[in-house]
């Protein structure tokens, strides 16, 4: 932690600006009972009522407040994201991991799969199993987390594998050391700067493919708040000149910058390059 905090005082400013956006995200998302003014799914007035002192943001379609369900957004457009990315990696970095170190048939029978799964375009395929399963919560993370651990299996088998044929990894071996040993104390600490890396990137896609879901009308579903299906239901305001749809694509926009800017820093610490 002292570490962390260390090296963001000596962070260029776009990765101090990320962590704060990132930082307020959390907020938002952890206390939105609490800052939002209104509750969730709260009707309180007409639809589409103007900004004001009342209502900030004014009101949606039904009548309930724009400005607290964007804060409300937070904590299930990211909350979910942030499950499905964790899932991810989970399944798809550990069979990566195991696929690099096992090698062999079992190597050749996971990578197959995943190739198989990976021909299939990503938004069809995930319109077509969620229409069949229903778009719960859970099989939305559920999905969304099989289809992007697929990406998550090619970098960490790629990765696991420049480490597998180090010295010190055929000395475990002859030491009789075990699959898992080895994974977890020669493989991934190895590998763990590349895999931190993708996890935002992989945060952003999944991020960004269920707010492009919600749009569509397959991701979280009514009446909670989401950011992509609030700029769906809100979109016709934009006719008359109302900017409103447009805050909850700014606020994916900005948490998609963030994300970045933090990961382009790390990823600059990771490849030992310096400043000028």
């Amino acid at each position: 932690m002292f570490t962390f905090l260390s090296s963001l005082r000596t962070a260029p400013l776009s990765a101090q600006f990320g962590i704060l956006i990132i930082c307020i995200y959390l907020i938002a998302m952890v206390f939105a009972p609490w800052i939002a003014p209104y509750g969730e799914t709260e009707i309180l007035g007409s639809a589409f009522e103007p900004w004001s002192s009342t209502y900030l943001l004014g009101t949606d379609s039904l009548g309930r407040d724009m400005f607290s369900r964007i804060i409300y957004g937070a904590r299930n457009t990211v909350g979910i994201a942030l499950a499905t990315t964790i899932l991810a990696f989970l399944v798809g970095g550990l069979l990566g991991i195991v696929a690099a170190v096992m090698g062999g048939i079992v190597d050749q029978l996971l990578s197959r799969t995943v190739d198989v799964l990976m021909a299939i375009p990503s938004l069809i395929f995930a319109l077509l199993i969620l229409t069949i399963v229903g778009t719960s919560t859970s099989s939305l993370i559920l999905v969304i987390a099989t289809l992007d651990s697929t990406r998550v299996f090619r970098l960490a088998r790629s990765v696991a594998q420049t480490v597998v044929v180090m010295d010190y990894v055929e000395a475990a071996r002859y030491r009789g050391e075990g699959l898992w040993w080895i994974i977890r104390y020669e493989v991934l600490p190895n590998i763990s700067s590349p895999l931190i890396a993708e996890f935002g990137l992989r945060f952003c896609f999944v991020f960004l493919f269920i707010s492009a879901l919600s749009f569509l009308g397959l991701g979280t579903q009514p009446p909670l708040a989401d950011w992509g299906s609030m700029v769906r239901d809100n979109a016709t305001l934009i006719t008359f000149g109302d900017i409103t749809p447009l805050i909850p694509a700014s606020a994916i926009a900005l948490l998609t910058i963030a994300i970045n800017f933090v990961v382009d820093w790390k990823l600059h610490n990771a490849s030992g390059l310096k400043d000028e």
